[in-house]
């Protein structure tokens, strides 16, 4: 199993907004595509020295060339939606996982 990882910081200001937009419009649509089985929207819980809230979103699939299809057909598009709507009050990164095992 793949885990597509993407780390955001949410400014304060955009918090409540972008948290609702994640748990019922963007996460929703990104498994609507097929690519992906499980979602899951987790908080990290430090605190950050630039301010805002980071949160750590999961998104698990079966196969590295399934992520990379999803990179091809699906995601410019949910890029540009995310940076239209939140612009400069949020910060990103993505991370690939691997699953080795489960315990």
């Amino acid at each position: 199993m793949i885990i597509y990882n993407v780390t955001t910081n949410i400014h304060e200001s955009a918090h409540d907004q972008w948290l609702q937009w994640m748990q019922k419009k963007h996460i929703p649509e990104i498994l609507a595509t097929g690519k992906f089985s499980t979602a899951r929207i987790v908080k990290v819980l430090v605190e950050e020295e630039m301010g805002g809230t980071t949160y750590s979103v999961q998104y698990c699939t079966d196969s590295k060339a399934t992520l990379e299809k999803y990179y091809q057909e699906d995601a410019p598009k949910f890029r540009d939606e995310a940076i239209a709507l939140f612009g400069d009050k949020m910060l990103a990164f993505r991370t690939e996982l691997e699953l080795i095992s489960e315990h």
